[in-house]
């Protein structure tokens, strides 16, 4: 996980695939904060801390992080809300938070640790705040930066919905999302399987200038399409619900 976070606080600024993931979460970061005046915000799993940046354009935005180098990482930019905690046993009263937000968590816990985790969210979030969760999708698209990231399982649609329909919350959005990458995905996860899965970085490494463009270009794209519509497949599951 030290060496995902390193990895990953190098790319945050400039990979192709994290300019695709905010424009992603943007449209339904703004409806879940709409109308709240400076709502409370938290960030379970914040790795690095660059989401929080992100998340105080909607309002007061803090993390907590289970691995002690993204928190360091964090400090060091100049971060201050952010503390070593466990999304399966949050440090917070009941009915705190307006928003929480996991971003590509639940995809390392087993059953029993992701019910715990949900719970926890469930229960910070005061009665109507909302939960904002990105994470991995389609079991046959495991590969390398799966064994990287401690990968546990990959979601179906259905199968997240139901988890957060049994947890109490009301689903309000969910879709996949990167579907215009899903064959050069597939190729490359293809490729892996046929080598064998071994940890390693290279899917967080930035393309060349020319190729990084392009590929940027082809999610804003997807962006602008899921304003209306919902995708039906892709790498990855994005899901907004209520309490």
């Amino acid at each position: 996980m030290d060496r995902l976070l390193e990895a990953t606080a190098r790319a945050e600024r400039d990979h192709f695939w994290f300019h695709g993931f905010r424009r992603f979460v943007a449209p339904l970061l703004a409806q879940a904060t709409a109308g709240k005046s400076n709502p409370t915000i938290l960030d379970c799993g914040c790795g690095t801390g660059n989401n929080l940046t992100m998340l105080r354009r909607y309002g007061r935005a803090c993390g907590i992080d289970i691995t002690m180098s993204g928190l360091v990482y964090a400090r060091n930019r100049g971060e201050r809300q952010v503390a070593r905690a466990s999304a399966t046993a949050l440090p917070f009263a009941a009915s705190q938070f307006d928003l929480v937000t996991s971003f590509d968590v639940l995809y390392a816990f087993d059953d029993e640790l992701e019910r715990d985790a949900l719970n926890e969210m469930y229960r910070v979030l005061r009665p109507g705040g909302q939960i904002l969760i990105n994470t991995a999708a389609l079991k046959s698209l495991r590969g390398n930066h799966s064994v990287l990231g401690g990968e546990v399982r990959r979601y179906q649609r259905g199968e997240l919905r139901d988890h957060l329909v049994r947890t109490g919350f009301t689903i309000l959005r969910i879709t996949y999302t990167n579907f215009t990458l899903l064959p050069i995905v597939a190729g490359v996860r293809w490729t892996q399987r046929l080598s064998g899965h071994r940890e390693s970085t290279q899917e967080m490494t930035v393309p060349s200038r020319p190729v990084n463009a392009a590929l940027r270009s082809l999610l804003a794209l997807e962006a602008a399409a899921l304003r209306v519509v919902d995708m039906p497949l892709g790498s990855s599951l994005l899901a907004l619900a209520r309490k």
